[in-house]
């Protein structure tokens, strides 16, 4: 299933919180205080193909995308 950019910035800004994880750093939105604009969003987690990044969880209003383990253990728990 691929999620266009606009598709993407629209699923993010549906979350309270959104986590863009990319190699062994990540940063941490907080959706309802100090949300990004979209072109910050989307640098982060729209892909190189324009499409939103793999791997994508929605838990319940928290957004992850792409992968760390502190923030899915954190998050999905153990």
């Amino acid at each position: 299933m691929r999620i266009d950019e606009g598709e993407a910035i629209s699923l993010a800004r549906s979350a309270n919180r959104v986590v863009v994880a990319r190699g062994q750093k990540f940063v941490d939105y907080d959706m309802k205080k100090e949300a990004p604009d979209d072109a910050v969003l989307a640098k982060g987690i729209v892909g190189p193909s324009g499409n939103l990044r793999a791997p994508t969880l929605k838990v319940g209003k928290t957004l992850i995308v792409g992968f760390h383990q502190g923030v899915y253990t954190e998050v999905l728990g153990s």
